[in-house]
């Protein structure tokens, strides 16, 4: 079975991965590219090192109106900029949204896969959870579905690669000068994904998200997540690993670790790492969860959506081990 597949915006760091998993895919056929900037050239000329079958394959200016035959189109676009695009695309082309216009939006499903991967088979339309929000809401999930926390006044504490921001990163703290051996805290109070976060966290949890705190961090390093969550709860350090494990049973992208999990793991991969410590004495759990944030945080998570809407085995094109070191 091959599946005619495109990628729009495929010249930002998020389409770029889903441009390298796309093309080690046993059933994905990479037909069209689309972006802005690099219109007009090969993919050769952007990534040098791409499969020579697909080194020739030109990038095309993002036009909805003149796509050809698809079956699946991968959008990685800057929140903001494809709700209106992509009301365009045509009813039989699937669509997995890498960007942020369409989470918990009508029509289209919430791609929380490990999670809820039964609301996401079937559906022409999922919207990828943003980097910060799979890797929390992953850790979470368990926990808000035994009741063995309260859903409110939750506290993140977030680190982030820079590649997180994008190619470019839109201004200059995201250049290697600023952030070479620097740790800086941003979007405090008002980022993008606390929205995502509580309507996911009550969803999860059956009460109010209030009071949830979010803050994220940038770190010197190119790639990688870590969120240490700070929750109410009476649970053991036990209760908790042992409801992650039979939460994610089965699941193949999670591994519930009864140490802290680094950001290494994970790397170039669509894994989830996650782990609990707990004082039941304190009403304090503390969550523990890891993600690459341009794998599971963000193509090899629309890749595993995609599998999940085509029909395909979850885990296709998406079983190679982490990198190491």
């Amino acid at each position: 079975m091959s599946i005619r597949v495109g990628i729009v915006g495929i010249s930002g760091f998020g389409g770029g991965e889903a441009l390298r998993l796309i093309a080690a895919h046993p059933a994905f056929e990479l037909v069209y590219a689309a972006g802005e900037g690099s219109a007009g050239s090969r993919l050769v000329d952007r990534f040098p090192g791409v499969p020579h079958g697909l080194a020739g394959l030109v990038i095309e200016k993002w036009d909805p109106a003149a796509l050809p035959d698809l079956d699946l189109l991968f959008a990685s676009l800057p929140t903001g900029t494809s709700a209106e695009a992509l009301a365009r695309v045509p009813e039989t082309v699937k669509i997995v949204d890498i960007g942020g216009d369409h989470r918990h939006v009508e029509g289209w499903a919430y791609g929380l896969a490990d999670v809820w991967p039964d609301r996401i088979r079937g559906n022409s339309r999922v919207a990828n959870p943003g980097c910060f929000p799979v890797a929390t809401l992953n850790t979470l999930a368990p926990l808000l579905a035994a009741g063995l926390i309260e859903p409110g006044n939750i506290i993140i504490d977030a680190k982030t690669g820079i590649s997180g921001a994008g190619r470019g990163g839109g201004d200059s703290r995201f250049g290697y000068a600023e952030t070479n051996e620097n740790l800086q805290p941003y979007g405090l109070l008002q980022h993008v994904h606390m929205p995502e976060m509580e309507t996911t966290i009550e969803q999860l949890g059956g009460g109010s998200a209030a009071g949830l705190v979010f803050t994220p961090h940038l770190v010197p390093m190119t790639r990688g997540l870590l969120v240490t969550i700070y929750c109410r709860g009476n649970a053991s350090t036990e209760q908790c690993l042992k409801a992650a494990r039979e939460f994610y049973a089965e699941r193949p992208f999670v591994r519930v670790t009864d140490r802290p999990p680094q950001t290494k793991w994970a790397s170039g991969s669509n894994l989830s790492f996650m782990s609990y410590a707990a004082d039941p004495d304190r009403n304090l759990v503390i969550a523990m969860g890891v993600v690459d944030n341009l794998g599971k945080g963000a193509a090899g998570h629309a890749v595993q959506n995609a599998n999940l809407i085509s029909g395909l085995p979850e885990a296709a094109g998406l079983e190679g081990a982490p990198v190491w070191p």
